[in-house]
């Protein structure tokens, strides 16, 4: 069976194209694509659709994603997270529980959100993360995502480790650097895993390792 979709665990420091055309060579597939970006930062679940499946693409888009997030405080960098030139750093001993959980508060329900520079939105047919690469900052305009669940699982100083349940279009190092901000301080995200999207949850996924036709799973539209 060469149509359906792979559920894939993508590990550190690959593209989500990187596991495409691993993928493709993998299989010998050539209709291959991914439904939800993960940058190389990031890693969890990515549904790849096969075959005649890659036409189903936009039913993927509407699937709520959930994910967990280390937050750092006391760094706020170029990229939203560790692997970016830091820009500014400040003390992060007077931050508190009680403010932490004050300030994700706000980013509960509908919210406004502006992408971030490392994202892969257009602006005038190029990507937000090529611009960035060539140290340009343009204006970008919010956008309206839903934050249906947010919660600390950990508060550690400085390293904060949150639960999120959101809608498509939601970025989770921008959420970081809100959520610092309005605790008092700066902040940057160490980790990212993606939990699942829609049903397909990272339990079920599997390691490149483990792809091969048998684990292709069949897809209804």
């Amino acid at each position: 069976m060469s149509n359906g979709i792979l559920v894939i665990n993508k590990p550190l420091g690959l593209t989500s194209h990187d596991v495409v055309a691993f993928v493709r060579r993998r299989l010998n597939i050539r209709k291959v694509g991914h439904a939800g970006t993960l940058d190389p930062q990031a890693t969890g679940v990515l549904v790849l659709l096969l075959g005649t499946c890659t036409k189903f693409f936009g039913q993927f888009l509407g699937l709520d994603k959930e994910y967990e997030a280390v937050m750092v405080l006391g760094k706020r960098t170029s990229t939203a997270d560790l692997s970016g030139a830091v820009l500014e750093e400040r003390d992060y001993g007077h931050v508190t529980l009680e403010m932490v959980n004050r300030a994700l508060s706000a980013y509960r329900g509908q919210i406004r959100q502006v992408p971030p520079m490392v994202s892969a939105v257009k602006y005038k047919g190029t990507r937000l993360y090529a611009l960035a690469r060539q140290g340009k900052t343009v204006e970008r305009s919010p956008r309206t995502v839903t934050i249906k669940e947010l919660r600390i699982l950990d508060f550690s100083p400085p390293h904060i480790r949150l639960y999120l349940k959101c809608s498509r279009g939601t970025y989770v190092r921008q959420l970081a650097e809100d959520i610092a901000r309005d605790a008092g301080c700066v902040g940057c995200i160490s980790e990212i895993q993606r939990l699942s999207i829609g049903p397909y949850h990272v339990r079920d996924s599997l390691g490149l390792e483990d792809v091969s036709f048998e684990k292709i799973l069949p897809f209804k539209a």
